[in-house]
């Protein structure tokens, strides 16, 4: 969330950013609750302090009517302020972050902006087909059956397609959690930053309500798995869960960044997107993805998502597969976002770029709700800035190499990365 003291001291530009985020939310609604909290507060103190005074000694009976009085008092005023502040922390986290001065502002997609394209489109002697198909062809993809036991977007993924899955998530991991592949990168990108490697995690796959508003990725609610007997989400991403392991902390400077590199199923319900992608496993409700996630000082952030967006286009690059690099405008990014880079592969069978990765920085928006702070050289203390990115959303990153790699026999060969991982040169 954002500080309130900022929000006072910046309205119009806040209400402004909440315009171009496309975010419906009543800022002067919600500095006249913050103006009523903070009266309500000096009240309850200034009464308490009163009361304090008449107890000392041996108070009279007038004192001690006095002091009765002054508790009815502060009690009706502290009953006023659960309200006003359950009204105000409402009206605050709905607040978006603000966005990067570098973020373009756009309504939607159609505002984004390509920084690079890299890769060469192959080209083929043959009409490629789509993953679907090539799945279906190989036993490689079972939607129909898992129609039957699970219902709609589940799939099995089998045979040598489970044995790529797995190869990629290896892939990933011997590149992010290896400082020596990590410098590598930091020199060929020319980057200023640590090349302290990620941790590798698994996480858990379920999180409890309070903690997912904290990390601002419960909403939509739509798009969640809830198990109310439980009283818990399924997660979307790993870093879901990753974000809040340092919550209520206080970091030493010498340990920052802390990188950490996650490997989860993932669920969502894909409420917003009936009817499309129907076919195949680009839009699941269930699905697979390596997830980076880092804390670090707010004068590396910007630094610091370079570096995944640099670690994304390696993976990438070394699966020879074609790719766009994409800054996301106002309008298209999500509302803890103050920058998003997000990389689209190019997927033959379709004829277009599919996005596949998605790098976000969050500033101190995260850590502010999960008091994540650094305690500095200096001895200040300060909120964290948060990065996450996407090393492998396996699904995508399968139907990119399905589709790249098809050959006019039907087969599908391995990129040369992966053989080593899985023991094989085509599916």
């Amino acid at each position: 969330m954002l500080d309130i003291k900022f929000i006072r001291e910046n309205v119009d530009l806040v209400k402004e950013n909440c315009v171009n985020r496309k975010v419906k939310v009543d800022i002067d609604k919600l500095l006249a609750l913050d103006e009523s909290r903070r009266e309500n507060l000096s009240k309850i103190e200034t009464l308490r302090a009163e009361r304090n005074k008449k107890s000392k000694g041996k108070p009279t009976d007038e004192e001690i009517a006095k002091m009765r009085t002054l508790g009815e008092s502060i009690a009706k005023l502290e009953a006023e302020e659960k309200i006003t502040e359950e009204q105000y922390s409402e009206f605050l986290l709905k607040v978006p972050n603000m966005a990067d001065e570098s973020t373009p502002i756009g309504p939607d997609e159609s505002g984004n902006k390509v920084l690079r394209v890299a890769g060469n489109i192959p080209k083929f002697d043959f009409t490629p087909k789509e993953h679907w198909e090539l799945g279906k062809q190989l036993g490689l993809i079972d939607n129909e059956k898992a129609g039957e036991i699970s219902g709609s977007r589940f799939t099995y993924i089998k045979g040598n397609l489970a044995l790529l899955q797995f190869a990629l998530i290896n892939f990933a991991l011997s590149i992010v959690t290896n400082e020596k592949e990590i410098k590598k990168i930091i020199k060929k990108y020319n980057l200023d930053i640590s090349s302290g490697a990620f941790v590798p995690v698994i996480p858990p796959v379920m999180i409890k309500p309070d903690v997912y508003q904290k990390m601002a990725r419960l909403e939509p609610k739509d798009e969640r798995y809830y198990i109310s007997s439980d009283d818990v989400y399924l997660i979307g991403s790993a870093e879901h869960t990753l974000g809040p392991l340092h919550m209520d902390e206080i970091i030493d400077e010498k340990d920052l960044p802390i990188r950490y590199v996650g490997y989860s199923p993932a669920f969502r319900r894909e409420a917003g997107s009936y009817g499309k992608d129907m076919k195949g496993i680009l839009r699941l409700h269930q699905f697979d993805k390596v997830e980076l996630e880092s804390f670090c000082l707010p004068e590396k952030s910007i630094e610091e998502q370079d570096l995944f967006v640099a670690i994304q286009e390696e993976i990438v690059s070394r699966l020879g597969l074609p790719y766009r690099v994409m800054q996301i405008c106002t309008g298209d990014m999500g509302g803890p976002d103050a920058r998003q880079i997000d990389i689209e592969t190019w997927m033959p069978g379709q004829n277009r770029y599919r996005e596949t990765h998605t790098a976000d920085m969050m500033t101190d928006y995260q850590a502010r709700r999960l008091k994540t702070r650094v305690k500095k050289s200096d001895g200040s203390i300060e909120f964290v800035h948060m990065n996450d990115a996407t090393a492998i959303a396996i699904g995508r990153m399968l139907i990119a190499i399905m589709e790249n790699y098809q050959q006019k026999d039907g087969s599908i060969a391995v990129p040369k990365a992966l053989k080593k991982y899985c023991g094989l040169k085509k599916l």
